[in-house]
């Protein structure tokens, strides 16, 4: 997309919703798994005569990547990078991988989004209220996520590979709809799970996606680039390694990617709302989205007020922009916009300038820590690797 005429935060790097990004990947993947014969893939030098594996380990920036993966058998399989979408965050991007539609088509901005038919802010993933425990509603997960299936009339065998506690949930099976789902409880489990999963097919034509959780828990707790997160990655890159290992000989095209990058958290830089009491009093429900891309559902009427008293605030801390201004712009992506999209929205966005986050507190939670985040434009962020592989 070409660069809004409005103000962004510094060094912001825009979604590319084209061929360089990770909507155009899981784009041609699903017009691929409906037309094999027919559809070229772009990021692989010739058409795949067996399996194709996607790999994705969440929170794995190209970055990261490059500052700390010498020697690495990912940086040495390494093609080019992608951007993420907007905003960089799990919800977002991996529902993309899972679809093949942008953030504008499919609505799901943020780890937290906004909706009025479930009584204010949801955690859409994990199927949660903001303080309210789990969310519970008749046709839940199909008005939540009412969109067609990838894997759904697919020309080919499919397999997902995730974690245990993730592998069958509501989402994930909501997601997976034509595939069959496979699961694996610790960390030297996710290659068998995947030999396995790939085994049922032979070397027959067919597409697994694996999802590596971890990383991106690593990250949170620890920090973007802190000991235990390089650790981590010497851990995924040996589970790579022996990937390609088992995988030797056969028919096999291994793509690596993420749905986003990392960056510390420092506290000096967290905002929280409840010292903005006057910005506060003009929200009519708790912040949603992220802490590094905030939407705000203002109080009718006091939109102007809003935008005008916050960009004054915030200055060098975040840049303030109307959520529908984001939207014309592209930058959640081409397609028809989702239904629920202005309510997931909601009528502001507070995009955090590099290192500064925002945060609130409803009754009952608690103050969570977090020494790594994501979900803004900053290159750390946005950009993550595309690593082909054929053993």
């Amino acid at each position: 997309m070409k660069h809004p005429p409005f103000l962004l935060p510094r060094n912001s790097v825009l979604p590319d919703f084209q061929g360089g990004g990770l909507f155009g990947l899981a784009r041609d993947l699903r017009a691929w798994l409906h037309a094999p014969e027919a559809v070229p893939l772009p990021f692989v030098d010739a058409p795949p005569t067996g399996p194709l594996v996607l790999v994705v380990i969440d929170g794995l920036g190209d970055v990261f990547l490059q500052r700390h993966g010498a020697g690495s058998t990912l940086l040495q399989h390494r093609l080019r990078h992608l951007t993420s979408v907007f905003p960089s965050t799990t919800a977002s991007a991996v529902t993309t991988l899972q679809t093949g539609l942008s953030p504008v088509q499919h609505g799901l901005t943020g780890w937290h989004i906004h909706d009025r038919r479930f009584g204010g802010v949801v955690t859409p993933l994990p199927l949660r209220r903001r303080g309210s425990g789990a969310l519970r509603a008749p046709f839940l997960a199909q008005r939540l996520f009412p969109y067609a299936a990838m894997y759904g009339d697919c020309r080919l065998p499919v397999a997902v590979v995730a974690p245990a506690d993730i592998a069958f949930s509501a989402f994930s099976r909501r997601h997976g709809r034509g595939a069959v789902l496979n699961a694996f409880s610790r960390p030297d489990g996710f290659v068998p799970a995947i030999v396995d999963a790939l085994a049922q097919n032979g070397s027959a034509p067919q597409f697994l996606h694996a999802y590596y959780s971890r990383f991106d828990a690593v990250c949170h707790r620890f920090g973007a680039h802190s000991d235990q997160a390089i650790a981590e990655f010497h851990r995924v890159d040996r589970l790579f390694a022996r990937l390609l290992d088992q995988l030797a000989g056969q028919e096999v095209t291994v793509l690596l990617t993420a749905d986003h990058g990392f960056v510390d958290a420092p506290e000096r830089k967290h905002l929280r709302l409840a010292y903005l009491p006057e910005l506060s009093r003009m929200l009519a429900s708790p912040l949603f989205g992220e802490r590094r891309v905030a939407f705000c559902r203002v109080r009718k009427g006091a939109g102007d007020d809003f935008l005008a008293l916050a960009t004054a605030r915030l200055r060098g801390r975040a840049v303030v922009q109307p959520s529908q201004r984001l939207i014309e712009a592209g930058m959640f992506g081409p397609g028809k916009p989702s239904l629920q999209l202005s309510s997931h929205c909601g009528t502001h966005a507070l995009l955090m300038e590099p290192g500064w986050t925002i945060s609130d507190r409803m009754v009952g939670e608690k103050d969570h820590r977090m020494r790594g985040v994501h979900g803004g434009l900053s290159g750390d962020e946005m950009w993550v690797p595309l690593i082909v592989a054929r053993p």
